[in-house]
């Protein structure tokens, strides 16, 4: 054993528990769209990202099973050497034709999928302009593309407009990068006045709708509410709504096949499982084949909002924020003792003093259940 490894871990540990912020992984079987088993007990979820439940639906698991036999386990090695199963390019198809794209690359995970993209576009010399409260992968892709990293303000055009004009004169190419649904908020980026800053500076916009997909637009994902939106690269995950696991990038032909040949997450990773992809290719016959139960996602959270008198959900997740760290712990705990999972958000994932329970909604959640937890987490809201 290394004692100042174990040493330093340790002390750092102490000082998270210290400040309410450790974290410990507790297994959780998940029983179906909506319950899950914790330490013996079932409790109903509204932590889960599995929107649509699509991950327990019978025809994505036939899929899925049917791949394995068919394929196997695993891809096997990188995309680029002998791990693109012919699954792959059925999926993308269809993933370029829901989001009007010429063309898509699936990736790995979400994380992989920004991690690589970004610095695929950009580099030494140009800038890159990002939501302040974006997700942690799109801070990841953009700080290791070696281009110059600048914060706007929070679905602030404005602020985005006046940055990108005193400092795209000083980069070569700009991209600007934004969640769809901000996944610890709730709410949506205003795409189309986004969308008009950076075409007026010549400058390309990502937009990362892992928790738009499959819930608003009719399924195909946030960017169908701002029509007249110029969306570069299309980014998302297939873990979601879609129910499995991956991500993918929809752009131009030209784009995905730099993607392709470039993305260091591609070029040096295993492909995804057929299992995986096989999986997502069924859920999109679901959401194409079932349109209320894309509808219901919104319904569920916006009965919930009305239940508390707070104002409408914009998409499948409200925030209620609490402010310390022992205040959402407290909440999560006393909820749980109720019968709910709700999950307890600290820093550093939100800002300092918003710590918060974050409740996500899916279309199996019934109303009375939903009624139950507005009155449980009640007294929480109170002052």
């Amino acid at each position: 054993m290394n004692d100042t490894l174990t040493g330093y871990a340790q002390a750092k540990i102490d000082q998270l528990k210290a400040q309410s912020l450790d974290r410990t992984l507790i297994p959780t079987r998940r029983l179906d769209g909506v319950w899950v088993e914790r330490q013996g007990r079932p409790l109903m979820s509204f932590s889960c990202n599995d929107y649509l439940g699509l991950s327990h639906h019978p025809a994505v698991k036939a899929a899925a099973r049917d791949a394995v036999e068919a394929f196997g386990v695993g891809a096997g090695a990188s995309r680029a050497v002998t791990g693109d199963h012919p699954l792959f390019g059925e999926l993308e198809q269809r993933l370029a034709a829901l989001k009007g794209a010429e063309a898509a690359c699936v990736f790995g995970s979400g994380y992989l999928a920004n991690l690589g993209t970004i610095p695929t576009f950009v580099g030494a010399g140009d800038l890159v302009l990002v939501d302040e409260l974006a997700h942690a992968c799109i801070w990841a892709g953009a700080r290791i593309s070696g281009a110059e990293v600048i914060a706007f303000r929070h679905n602030d055009a404005g602020d985005l407009a006046e940055r990108l004009a005193a400092a795209r004169p000083r980069a070569q190419r700009a991209l600007v990068a934004t969640d769809g649904v901000f996944s610890m908020d709730g709410d949506v980026a205003p795409l189309d006045a986004i969308s008009r800053a950076a075409r007026a500076h010549d400058a390309w916009l990502l937009v990362d709708d892992a928790h738009g997909l499959g819930v608003l637009g009719g399924g195909a994902g946030t960017a169908k509410l701002f029509p007249d939106a110029r969306i570069d690269l299309h980014m998302g995950t297939l873990s979601k709504a879609i129910g499995g696991y991956g991500a993918y990038v929809c752009a131009s032909a030209a784009a995905i096949a730099l993607i392709k040949m470039r993305a260091r997450t591609i070029v040096y990773t295993t492909g995804l499982p057929p299992a995986s992809v096989a999986g997502a290719i069924a859920a999109l016959d679901v959401i194409a084949a079932e349109p209320e139960r894309v509808a219901a996602v919104l319904a569920k959270a916006r009965w919930f909002t009305d239940a508390l008198g707070r104002p409408k959900a914009e998409s499948a997740i409200v925030p209620i924020v609490l402010g310390a760290a022992e205040r959402a712990l407290a909440a999560a705990a006393d909820l749980e003792a109720q019968g709910f999972l709700v999950a307890p958000i600290r820093p550093p994932t939100v800002p300092a003093g918003t710590a918060r329970l974050r409740v996500a909604f899916t279309a199996g959640h019934p109303d009375e259940a939903i009624d139950r937890l507005a009155e449980a987490i009640r007294p929480w809201t109170q002052p």
